[in-house]
């Protein structure tokens, strides 16, 4: 018998999951895939240094996790002696970030005789489309294809199954996320940059400015070169005038996240016609982003394929995600033992099968 197979004999588990890879500290509890409570504590300290400093970040984890926690099951009305399941983040992400996330989990899981499931987070952004919040809410059918889009992520992957994923493109270089935040910076802008971009972007031209598009074959990406183009055209400008930024800054987020949506979706759109899979779901934190979402709707339309677009709350990192991807493991019977470890690099193909 299969993983797939055995995993559908198991009914309506409960499980307790936690997230702790970069800045936000969250838990949320499931019963099966309908969420019961997600929260999310999001530290603050880092806006002033324009970046997450590792080292605030895990210390701000371990005074934030045991409330968390304990108002998540709060809120979800359910004892922590009725568990059947810790899902937890054990990579990609800050190794003390993670630390904290996986110590928590396996110590509750001695306490209390539940499970341990360890969860890949960017696995987590890819099944988030699965979290019911309502019984309208639809799901992809698999095999999908997935564009994740987050913070230090920019993939491409074919999902066969919920335990099954292969990776068909990444970037090479800088994310898409790390291009609308490095960009956002040298604008002036708050960290993080990507959201305050997507809202002035409302405002400009996107075809005021141009900007260096890469030019790979296959399903790679590349931004590197884009976040060049825009840093030497500022400099360039401002050496004019230095009010430059100031005079044209709706314009450059236009003509910045117009560029950027650009290079997703022609890589996308190449992805769809090379498998002929007719279902795409995005995740990940930059699937917030409105003109994104609207350029994965807008493509579904063009080339007659399904989209799937999660709520923005399960866009960023949250434990919802977790819970959902934990719950696929737990149906296949995939478990972790008190000898896990973090993992801060690992790829999405990697920990679905391990136990």
């Amino acid at each position: 018998m299969n993983a797939l197979q055995s995993y559908k004999r198991i009914e309506k588990p409960l499980i307790l999951a936690i997230e702790s890879s970069c800045d936000d500290t969250s838990a949320a509890v499931i019963r099966d895939t309908q969420l019961l409570a997600n929260l999310i504590s999001t530290q603050t300290v880092h806006q002033q240094y324009g970046g997450v400093v590792p080292e605030l970040a895990s210390r701000a984890h371990l005074s934030n996790i045991v409330p968390v926690v304990a108002e998540v099951l709060r809120m979800a009305e359910v004892q922590v002696q009725d568990l059947d399941a810790i899902a937890f983040t054990r990579g990609p992400g800050l190794m003390g970030a993670l630390l904290v996330g996986v110590s928590f989990a396996k110590g509750l899981a001695l306490a209390t005789g539940a499970k341990l499931l360890e969860v890949n987070h960017l696995q987590g952004h890819i099944l988030s489309p699965f979290l019911q919040t309502s019984e309208d809410v639809r799901t992809p059918r698999f095999p999908f294809l997935s564009l994740l889009v987050s913070g230090g992520h920019t993939q491409l992957v074919v999902v066969r199954n919920p335990l099954e994923m292969q990776l068909l493109g990444q970037t090479i270089d800088d994310a898409a996320g790390e291009a609308f935040d490095k960009c956002a910076k040298v604008m002036g802008l708050p960290y993080p940059g990507g959201p305050h971009i997507d809202r002035l972007a409302k405002l400009g031209n996107p075809l005021a400015f141009s900007f260096t598009r890469p030019y790979l074959q296959g399903l790679d990406f590349s931004f590197s070169g884009l976040k060049t183009s825009f840093l030497y055209l500022l400099q360039r400008e401002l050496q004019k005038d230095p009010d430059f930024v100031e005079k044209y800054r709706e314009d450059l987020c236009a003509s910045l996240q117009f560029t950027i949506l650009d290079i997703l979706m022609r890589k996308l759109r190449k992805a769809i016609k090379q498998t002929g899979i007719r279902q795409v779901a995005i995740g990940g934190g930059v699937a917030a982003n409105e003109g994104l979402r609207n350029a994965v709707a807008n493509l579904g339309q063009e080339m007659h394929v399904e989209v799937f677009i999660p709520e923005r709350r399960f866009t960023t990192d949250n434990a919802a995600m977790i819970a959902i991807a934990g719950l696929f493991k737990f149906r296949a019977g995939l478990f972790s033992d008190q000898s896990v470890k973090a993992v801060p690099r690992a790829s999405v193909e990697l920990m679905q099968l391990s136990q």
